[in-house]
């Protein structure tokens, strides 16, 4: 039994197999970190082309803090909970009439706007992220860079009620 663990072959394999285990452990641990910083998903994107998607009548948003999309005369609103950048679910399907739109020649405008309370660069540049995830899932669906035009982020004046309205971003149709 001791000549086995004295056998240099085998101390090579053993030293080969924890190295690797450790690096499959800190590229999942650094995966995992960028993700929950980011907000970014590595998940394949959902294929688009199915059924066409019935715009439905448009729903107030909701008051609580969650993320929602909603579309409203063929403008797709994307709100988003206090201080961050991820999309609610159904992003993609809410989308689906303006991914055609894109691909068809027109251009997507995307609008970004935030509150005013708080620190007004910071605002700005959740504005900014909240955008680009916008971004990112058109892009995923095959929509050409050059069909989207992304526009500064715009300051709303505070709300009494709710700052949910000043946490969106607006994906509209243009010539």
């Amino acid at each position: 039994m001791s000549s086995q663990l004295n056998d240099p072959e085998l101390q090579v394999v053993a030293v080969v197999l924890i190295a690797a285990i450790g690096l499959a452990l800190g590229l999942a641990l650094g995966v995992g970190i960028h993700q929950a910083r980011s907000g970014v998903s590595f998940a394949p994107a959902p294929v688009v082309g199915g059924p066409a998607v019935q715009a439905a009548a448009p729903t107030p948003v909701a008051v609580a803090d969650d993320a929602s999309v909603v579309v409203d005369n063929g403008v797709v609103k994307f709100y988003f909970a206090s201080g961050q950048a991820d999309l609610a679910p159904g992003a993609l399907n809410a989308l689906g009439e303006a991914i055609s739109a894109a691909k068809a020649g027109k251009r997507l405008v995307l609008s970004g706007f935030h509150d005013a309370t708080g620190n007004p660069a910071m605002n700005a540049e959740l504005a900014k992220q909240r955008a680009l995830s916008v971004r990112a899932v058109l892009l995923g669906a095959g929509v050409a860079e050059s069909r989207l035009e992304l526009k500064k982020p715009e300051a709303m004046p505070d709300m009494t009620d709710s700052n949910a309205e000043a946490r969106r971003v607006e994906v509209t149709i243009a010539d």
